[in-house]
């Protein structure tokens, strides 16, 4: 491809030997709008939802603000918010019904769909279309990749993994049916490969690395090109986001030659898997940041743990695994740790919401331009009962959140209302998701950029 003039269409790609690069939202594709497209596009090109899964629930105490209205004190667990406090909502007293009998099971399953997992041990399981797949249908039509499912975990177990429920229930978040679970991927080579490959099998895209050094090398001539046609500030975007690119492959590199020689005690970890929590993490937190700002995908699910994670986090000071710990029978130092635990996932959450706070983007930030839903499908983790989640809702949609607040429901109410109210604020109303019982009024309010 040849650039050879100044208005760009908003989906550009660079392509070159074998592989494809997607562009920021730059000034140059603006003015190539219509009239007509300039109003459609301030409305719905920049609607991304995005959805961070956090197994068993939290510890309240340590979660929830005192008060509610403006977001004035952050407790312990979610103080790294406080740098992007403004763009931040939290949400008290939201339940999930379906999602008993209270497993961890059903938490995962119910936390996107709002819908009961048939309980079976083979093939014959079933739940309910996800939020995130129901908006994929529209918001996915005009991108690489309808949607991208994430996760933590490289393990594939099958079968039967909690109380009778088939192990699909706690590995997938995401169903775009009743009967078909989307498998989410945690190696990042592959998640990379993705968003900028052109596809093939995992040999294929092994064979294609040999052929090539770096993404960006394979598009240098592309990007030269375009550059000589670009103003000053759309050529400093493009700078900055080659640099995110190049930082992320030399860290996947990075994690491949060190895992070659790093003997691991999980024998089915691929190589090229960060050795730390908090590397990987992020690492899959910046793929995510890539994808959203090149435009390669507009829904994004995140797994940071699945349910029953026997994960240590020794980075953080916990050498105990998370599951046994969050049955801790009211035992304070326990609760202590479970609260630490938890405040590291949402600092790792946060740090990615600065991230996109630092990136500009039409009218705004690209945090200004997106949606996320933080939370767990399951209270308290002591009791495995599915009350009071822990839900965050962060991100500007496109001009339609104010942010820095507390919603405390007076009686517990649906989750799935406020995956009703997230569709209607990127522009899919529907009359109503599994066992909705309306919207929820005032958390969405229209801001100026």
């Amino acid at each position: 491809m040849f650039v050879s003039r100044k208005h760009l269409p908003r989906r550009t790609m660079l392509r070159g030997a074998g592989v494809s690069l997607g562009l920021p939202l730059l000034d140059a594709m603006i003015p190539s709008l219509t009239a007509t497209e300039r109003t459609v596009a301030s409305k719905d090109r920049l609607h991304r939802l995005g959805f961070v899964y956090i197994p068993m629930g939290c510890d309240h105490s340590r979660w929830t603000p005192q008060s509610t209205g403006v977001l004035s004190d952050l407790p312990p667990i979610l103080s790294p918010f406080e740098a992007v406090r403004q763009q931040v909502s939290v949400i008290s007293q939201l339940e999930l019904r379906n999602a008993y009998p209270g497993t961890h099971a059903t938490s995962n399953a119910s936390f996107l769909s709002a819908a009961t997992a048939r309980r079976t041990e083979s093939t014959d399981y079933f739940l309910g279309t996800t939020v995130d797949q129901i908006a994929a249908k529209k918001l996915g039509q005009d991108t690489q990749l309808p949607s991208l499912e994430l996760s933590m975990d490289l393990i594939a177990a099958v079968g039967q993994c909690d109380n009778g429920y088939a192990c699909v229930y706690q590995n997938c978040l995401s169903w775009s049916s009743p009967t078909t679970p989307l498998p989410p991927e945690a190696h990042p080579r592959i998640v990379f490969e993705q968003l900028f490959g052109d596809g093939g099998s995992t040999e294929d895209r092994r064979l294609a690395l040999r052929r090539r050094a770096s993404l960006l090398d394979a598009v240098r001539d592309e990007f030269v090109r375009l550059q000589k046609t670009l103003g000053p500030a759309d050529q400093q975007r493009v700078i900055e986001y080659q640099d995110a690119v190049r930082d992320v492959e030399r860290r996947i590199q990075r994690a491949e030659a060190g895992a070659a020689d790093r003997e691991l005690p999980d024998l089915d970890r691929p190589v090229g898997v960060p050795a730390t929590y908090g590397d990987h993490a992020r690492l899959m937190f910046d793929l995510q940041k890539l994808a959203l700002q090149g435009d390669l995908t507009r829904v994004i699910t995140f797994q940071m743990a699945r349910e029953t994670s026997n994960r240590t986090y020794p980075e953080i000071g916990i050498s105990e695994p998370h599951h046994p710990l969050t049955h801790h029978g009211n035992d304070p130092e326990k609760i202590a740790k479970v609260a630490e635990i938890n405040r590291f996932h949402v600092s790792l959450f946060a740090d990615f919401l600065k991230q996109l706070q630092e990136i500009p983007e039409a009218d705004g930030t690209l945090l200004d331009h997106v949606l996320y839903l933080y939370g767990s499908g399951m209270g308290n983790p002591n009791l495995h009962d599915h009350l009071n989640l822990p839900i965050v809702v962060a991100g500007g949609a496109a001009g339609n959140m104010r942010g820095g607040r507390h919603f405390r429901f007076d009686q517990p109410t649906p989750l799935a209302n406020l995956h009703l109210t997230l569709l209607d604020r990127v522009g899919i109303p529907l009359e109503q998701f599994a066992d909705s019982s309306g919207r929820i009024n005032g958390l969405f309010e229209p801001v100026s950029l």
